[in-house]
């Protein structure tokens, strides 16, 4: 099998007759050059299939114009729409994103972050504001812009974006309520930060109505089969239960469809609301009722407020919360 050698700058300088410092500046801000030169030299890229080496840059410590985006999962529909409302912003502006998973342990994360701050990225972008120490110390010697999102209940290490978790489980649980459903029980999975401050919510708004909480947890991820598979611990544990709030749509529509298959009617027997407004709760009958949660709009003010950031531009605040919407949908 030949090898092909790889092309370089005096490869591509040469051809064009320019000097490889005009391609040069071309790779750094195309419009350093003169138009009709950048034409040219963008035209040769492409024939000759050149990919700019970035290692020099990294290793001076200069811009590497990428940016690290930590997410617990690269499936989950939730993270699917907040790294699309990242790369909206961040493509545009000519910043690459490195995209990291961690699968919600605080050991992978610190891992994962160790990794991208080793090609010098620009900012980073995290997923929880529960980190270790070690985590912490990284970040604070790495001296970059960091944005945790998805959450604002609490201060983060320099800035946050997204919504309170707590006061939205209690609005839909206060929903639930007010709507005549006293036997509420809370279905949860996996126990990472977001669920239990969803869980919180929920504690707060049955203790406010004078309501016994009740919750039925699993360890594994969520699933619409691990739906199914807590409505029967919910129906055996509580067998008067009369509403039961997910920590997010996959749990709720695994229960709802579970209920339709055994014949209990929803929403006149079980009432059922789920967390995040995914298309597909809206898709089904009964409609899901649902917390729909701004995803895309986190990505986008995440990426607008770290790249601001970048050009000395001051933050916005601390705090960004974007809020939720009540979705009540059929199945309350």
């Amino acid at each position: 099998m030949t090898k092909h050698k790889r092309p370089t700058l005096q490869d591509i300088a040469n051809h064009l007759g320019v000097t490889k410092m005009t391609i040069s500046r071309y790779l750094r801000n195309p419009a350093s050059v003169a138009e009709e030169t950048g034409k040219r030299i963008a035209k040769a890229i492409e024939e000759f299939g050149y990919i700019p080496n970035r290692a020099p840059d990294i290793l001076s410590n200069a811009k590497s114009r990428a940016i690290g985006v930590l997410v617990p999962s690269l499936t989950n529909q939730v993270f699917a729409d907040v790294i699309k409302g990242i790369e909206e912003i961040t493509d545009e502006a000519g910043y690459q994103t490195m995209l990291a998973h961690y699968g919600y342990s605080e050991k992978k994360e610190e891992q994962r972050i160790e990794s991208l701050l080793s090609y010098n990225v620009d900012g980073i972008i995290l997923s929880e504001n529960s980190h270790s120490e070690r985590t912490k110390k990284m970040l604070q010697v790495a001296n970059i812009p960091v944005i945790e999102i998805m959450d604002t209940s609490e201060i983060g290490i320099q800035q946050v974006i997204g919504f309170d978790n707590i006061a939205a489980a209690q609005a839909m649980v206060e929903t639930m309520i007010k709507r005549g459903y006293k036997k509420i029980v809370y279905f949860s999975a996996r126990l990472d930060k977001r669920t239990q401050l969803k869980m919180q919510g929920y504690q707060q708004a049955m203790k406010k109505y004078q309501l016994s909480p009740r919750i039925i947890a699993t360890k594994e991820h969520s699933s619409f089969t691990h739906g199914a598979e807590l409505l029967h611990q919910a129906l055996k544990q509580y067998p008067d239960i009369d509403g039961i709030f997910c920590t997010n749509d996959d749990l709720a529509i695994g229960a709802l469809f579970e209920c339709q298959r055994l014949g209990i009617k929803v929403p006149k027997q079980i009432a059922i609301a789920g967390f995040h407004g995914h298309d597909v709760g809206q898709s089904i009958t009964p409609q899901l009722a649902t917390v729909i949660t701004p995803r895309l709009q986190i990505g986008r003010i995440a990426a607008q407020e770290l790249l601001a950031r970048l050009q000395n531009i001051p933050a916005q605040s601390s705090i960004i919360n974007l809020g939720y919407q009540i979705h009540l949908g059929e199945s309350i």
